[in-house]
């Protein structure tokens, strides 16, 4: 957009009302919906946000490398094992396990 003229402004917000009148009724609420967002500032803001998804899935990849790593160093215990020595056993901890949920 023409941001320092009030001339281009115009017709910019004239060019974009006769593309929304020439759009079929299905897409209109997807308009709308674009247009709300791009005047709701929280909104602007989550769009430009940087994406985490790349950046948590390497640390994810990075973690298992080194429980592999790990793994490969150290014997592991089983689980039955690690029960056994605490004295407990599979059953109580399901029941516990159930005690908790609401």
């Amino acid at each position: 957009m023409a941001h320092g003229s009030t001339h281009g402004s115009t017709n910019e917000k004239r060019q974009a009302h006769e593309l929304i009148e020439r759009l079929p009724a299905t897409q209109l609420s997807a308009v709308v919906g674009l247009l709300e967002a791009m005047l709701d500032p929280v909104s602007r803001a989550i769009a430009r946000a940087p994406s985490t998804t790349n950046q948590s899935r390497r640390k994810r990849r990075k973690r298992s490398r080194k429980r592999a790593k790990w793994s490969k160093r150290n014997k592991s215990i089983p689980h039955e094992q690690v029960l056994a020595e605490l004295g407990i056993n599979e059953e109580e901890i399901e029941l516990q396990r159930m005690s908790f949920q609401p």
